[in-house]
């Protein structure tokens, strides 16, 4: 069981239920590391911003940077 849980749409402000809609805009749904990070909601309107920064930046396709933070999250028993 999860010692940390996962702010859903309802409980979210309205800044963090904007960040929620982008996501399910672009990606379908809210990752849940960003769901738990939303108990902190200025933490996770810079964390977004840093996940964006990596995955749109640089060399590696963003495909390829997703698959491996599937598998690390995998490997490392991670729910999210």
């Amino acid at each position: 069981m999860p010692r940390l849980s996962k702010v859903s749409t309802e409980q979210a402000d309205e800044k963090t239920r904007r960040i929620f809609d982008q996501f399910l805009e672009e990606r379908g749904n809210i990752p849940n590391m960003f769901r738990t990070v939303a108990h902190r909601p200025e933490i996770l309107r810079t964390m977004t911003e840093h996940f964006r920064s990596v995955m749109n930046a640089g060399t590696v396709d963003k495909k390829l940077k997703e698959m491996v933070a599937v598998r690390v999250s995998h490997l490392n028993g991670c729910d999210y």
